[in-house]
């Protein structure tokens, strides 16, 4: 049990850098070309998808297909935006919304399974939400311009990896707790 909570902490704490990056790329250089942008959101959306598909697959006990679904989907968005490079900037949008939205229900999803191993659910569940209203806004607003998205687009992705981290290193914990319960029944179980 240990090793595999162990194994998807890390890929928690990898999803969260990722997502910091692209947020500290998103101030560092705001006025990217629209096909710079669409490249950028489409490698994130891609790589997500990857690091979610694996924690869905390596999830303890069973796999969380929930996570797999939301995986897929990043990764479908992402090859969406390579395939269409020239969306306009409205369609971008509502793309990134939507995707924000999906990863918003596979975390909430991810947090109820989650919440009978971890018991730190509350880190998945804000983020989830704050997911969810982030794709809500661009959805219901397509309109404001590349630039507004990039800023928003930017404060989500660093908020999001944030929480990605602190999950991760709650469930390094939690595998550290649980290799020290293991270690001790497994030595009196060879003694006996």
């Amino acid at each position: 049990m240990s090793k595999e909570l162990n194994r998807d902490s890390w890929l928690y704490v990898l999803r969260g850098i990722l997502a910091i990056a692209l947020g500290v790329l998103a101030f560092v250089y705001p006025s990217p070309t629209l096909a710079v942008l669409i490249a950028v959101f489409g490698v994130y959306a891609i790589f997500n998808g990857v690091f979610a598909i694996a924690a869905g697959l390596g999830a303890f006990e069973r796999p969380n297909w929930w996570l797999v679904a939301g995986g897929i989907a990043a990764i479908a968005i992402g090859a969406y935006t390579f395939v269409q490079p020239a969306t306009t900037a409205e369609s971008l949008v509502v793309v990134v919304g939507i995707f924000a939205i999906v990863t918003g229900f596979g975390e909430l999803a991810a947090a109820v399974s989650l919440g009978a191993i971890v018991g730190h659910r509350l880190l998945m569940t804000v983020s989830g939400i704050v997911a969810l209203a982030f794709g809500v806004l661009l959805i219901m607003s397509p309109t404001q311009g590349v630039l507004s998205v990039l800023y928003l687009f930017g404060f989500y992705a660093i908020f999001a990896g944030v929480m990605y981290i602190a999950t991760g290193y709650s469930l390094h914990d939690v595998a550290d707790t649980a290799q020290t319960i293991e270690g001790p029944s497994t030595a009196s179980g060879s003694q006996a």
